[in-house]
């Protein structure tokens, strides 16, 4: 690995470290009232709904860990998505599209941003 490429993996490691550190809204579900306002939201849903919720119900824990107490930031929600991590599937774009993926990332942010 090239000095450019480790010190890339350490950032993302450690912001990683920093985003495993829970905050309040650990048990809260990311469930608001009423249906996401535009279709790439409603996209989004539908996207979380199929890869995201059988492990994360409502973005609680249940098999993975609790989405609520970390507000990543969408770069590295992708990240994540697209690389797995410990027991989480990688998710590559034959099985994931980016459009898919983009508004799922959009659909997180905009429940997050809604009080429950």
């Amino acid at each position: 690995m090239t000095g450019a490429r480790v010190r890339a993996a350490v950032l993302v490691c450690g912001l990683l470290a920093v985003a495993a550190c829970g905050s309040a809204r650990r048990g809260v579900p990311l469930t608001g009232h009423g249906e996401p306002p535009t279709a790439e939201l409603q996209l989004g849903q539908r996207v979380f709904a199929r890869y995201c919720h059988q492990c994360h119900p409502g973005g609680a824990g249940g098999l993975g860990p609790a989405l609520n107490n970390k507000p990543l930031p969408g770069w590295l929600i992708k990240f994540q998505v697209r690389n797995g991590l410990g027991a989480m599937p990688a998710f590559p774009s034959r099985v994931l599209p980016g459009e898919e993926l983009n508004a799922m990332v959009r659909y997180l942010k905009w429940l997050r941003a809604r009080r429950p």
